[in-house]
């Protein structure tokens, strides 16, 4: 038979010309999902990522960062981390009171979300000056720019606002722009450092076959399934003897975007789909109460989904 004579050939791809240096760009991410459901109840997730690898979780309750890799901590001693941590607990702690002061003002409504990211890049060994941005409902609202906050072109009068109210806070904006131009970019060195054996390890494909539905009438589907491969370029293409068949593609590395398209959005609905049910679920026991003899207060619901790392 015609799929007999055909030979699979998978080639694992060397990850860059030198084995010392990351030749890819490379990029961390720090993300921050407040979650306000109401003036008392708000939620906050945070998350860390080297890439579409999660180098950290993060305990909202006592502000500790949750080590996921033998290698997460880089090269900062634990007083280092200890200060970004106290950093970042602050903001989660803190920022959430701006919007419920503000709740008239800048026109929000419960429930909402408000994410923040925070990173920067590494590319042949240099690593870039880093950002932050905030958005509001997945929309840009505002960026940190030098020590201050700089409304989006589409955040409208809300931005604007918001950013006045940010800009307020010079101590906290001092100790951002240190973070941005100093932390981050030495922290995301040491990282890949530290990280490096394992970064740059290199597994070969594993390859089977198996059949797939008939195209037709004496015709055959064969189906090639390949895993367990790293790093994630390589070659995969059918030969009959020196000759490439047609149809043959490369597989290509995920980039931030692949991978806030694939991970990211179902979960931005996710999260948008629980905060509608839960508004629904407000507005229709409000509806019920004017039935009602006396008033009772509602209970809150027992979980709720977040949104996780977002990208800009």
């Amino acid at each position: 038979m015609l799929f007999l004579q055909l030979v699979l050939l998978v080639v694992l791809l060397p990850d860059g010309d030198s084995e010392d240096d990351f030749q890819e760009p490379v990029s961390f991410r720090i993300i921050l999902t407040t979650s306000f459901y109401n003036s008392s109840w708000t939620q906050n997730q945070g998350s860390a990522w080297l890439d579409d690898l999660q180098t950290h979780g993060w305990d909202n309750k006592t502000g500790a960062f949750i080590y996921l890799q033998p290698w997460s901590k880089g090269n900062f001693s634990n007083e280092e981390l200890t200060e970004v941590e106290k950093l970042f607990y602050t903001y989660s702690i803190r920022s959430p009171s701006a919007y419920h002061n503000h709740i008239s003002q800048w026109q929000l409504e419960y429930p909402f979300q408000v994410q923040l990211l925070l990173g920067c890049d590494s590319h042949f060994g240099e690593a870039s000056v880093g950002f932050m941005r905030i958005a509001y409902q997945g929309s840009d609202l505002m960026s940190f720019q030098n020590t201050s906050w700089w409304p989006s072109p589409k955040g409208g009068r809300r931005a604007q606002q918001v950013c006045t109210v940010f800009n307020q806070y010079h101590v906290f904006n001092e100790i951002v722009y240190k973070l941005l131009t100093e932390s981050c970019p030495q922290f995301l060195l040491g990282l890949l450092e530290a990280g490096k054996a394992y970064l740059q390890r290199q597994v070969r494909p594993e390859a089977w076959l198996s059949t797939g539905p008939s195209p037709g009438p004496g015709r055959l589907l064969l189906v090639c399934h390949i895993s367990g491969f790293y790093p994630k370029p390589v070659w995969v293409m059918w030969m009959r003897g020196e000759q490439e068949q047609q149809g043959t593609q490369r597989e290509k590395p995920h980039s931030m975007g692949l991978v806030f398209l694939v991970v990211i959005v179902p979960l931005v609905l996710l999260a948008g789909l629980t905060l509608w049910l839960w508004k629904c679920w407000k507005t229709h026991w409000r509806h019920q109460c004017t039935d009602l003899p006396s008033e009772q207060d509602p209970s809150s619901p027992g979980s709720s989904t977040y949104l996780n790392p977002t990208q800009w």
